[in-house]
């Protein structure tokens, strides 16, 4: 898991360069990066959500596209779509922008339930079908999308199946002053951006993927997964609680996380620093608890806090 240890932090200090104060929020971003997930960032505007999906990209050395979500998108100008073609008389696939190895969905809760459905099975299953014909995706295959939790007027909220597809909701927040400041000096003659180069490449990062699956995961720990996600079901504020998807994205998750902090097992705390992330966008609350300002962060916060966490020898019984 070295190798995996160096990448991350390679790629950590080269996000940095443009993201400032939000270390965590970016091991997040590239530990779903690491268990093949898709990231939802959500968050106010103005707190850099695009420039993180761009300075991710950059540093990977992937391929990348950006869909602006509007009302008036198609799905077929996601996905593509066939064209006739005079010349050979015939039907020609022409591959929409999710053809890519990180895509951008800026702004997803603008588009239209249809749309947004395009992406379900890319997301899911790493395919495309149009007309009949499927398509694979390559390896990697990162959906970052963004969305406001303010802007209310011509929205459509993600369902909660798609919301399930993302395997982390991120959401950055403001920088401290003194961070905000640091900005400002490092805008002064041209964005950071502009000047970001990549330090992996795309098959480094899908040998760090296929890496992360070897992480070792004790029985305790597996036990541990389990009791949040259960916890989340029985809860007396919960209306639906995580599924069997969260139970597999919290497990993978705690594996990436381990493998970018150079371990070959997870650690109980490995899986603390995720499940907020993982869970709380899965989680979906009773409408009179919700009355009582009972959040979803709040109760996986309280799940979390009060769920025993197992003992675990030096090395543990893994080896």
């Amino acid at each position: 898991m070295s190798k995996v240890n160096a990448v991350a932090k390679k790629i950590i200090a080269n996000v940095e360069k443009v993201i400032i104060g939000k270390r965590q929020e970016i091991i997040l971003a590239l530990m779903s990066t690491f268990a093949e997930g898709h990231i939802l960032l959500e968050d106010v505007p103005g707190v850099a959500k695009t420039m993180l999906a761009r300075a991710l990209s950059v540093s990977f050395g992937c391929d990348f596209k950006r869909i602006q979500c509007t009302p008036d998108l198609l799905p077929s100008d996601i996905s593509g779509a066939s064209i006739f073609n005079p010349k050979t008389t015939e039907f020609e696939f022409r591959a929409g922008p999710l053809f890519t190895s990180v895509l951008l969905a800026d702004e997803i809760n603008r588009t239209t339930p249809r749309t947004q459905a395009a992406l379900l099975e890319a997301m899911a299953e790493r395919r495309v079908s149009v007309d009949g014909e499927t398509y694979l995706l390559d390896r990697p295959f990162l959906v970052i999308a963004t969305q406001n939790p303010i802007d209310q007027e011509g929205t459509f909220p993600l369902p909660e199946a798609q919301l399930d597809r993302f395997l982390v909701r991120l959401s950055l927040g403001y920088p401290a002053r003194e961070q905000e400041g640091e900005m400002l000096d490092r805008l002064h003659r041209e964005h950071p951006i502009d000047g970001l180069k990549a330090v992996v490449t795309a098959e480094e990062i899908v040998a760090c993927q296929d890496a992360c699956r070897e992480v070792k995961v004790d029985p305790k720990v597996r036990s541990y997964i389990l009791d949040l996600v259960y916890a989340t079901r029985e809860h007396d504020d919960v209306l639906l609680g995580g599924s069997p998807r969260a139970s597999i994205a919290l497990y993978r998750s705690s594996q990436a996380l381990a493998a970018i902090r150079g371990n070959a097992f997870v650690l109980p705390d490995d899986v603390k620093r995720v499940a907020s992330a993982v869970l709380t966008h899965r989680v979906i609350i009773r409408p009179e608890s919700r009355l009582r300002r009972v959040t979803a962060a709040k109760v996986v916060e309280e799940i979390i806090n009060e769920s025993s966490i197992p003992t675990m020898k030096e090395g543990f019984d893994l080896l």
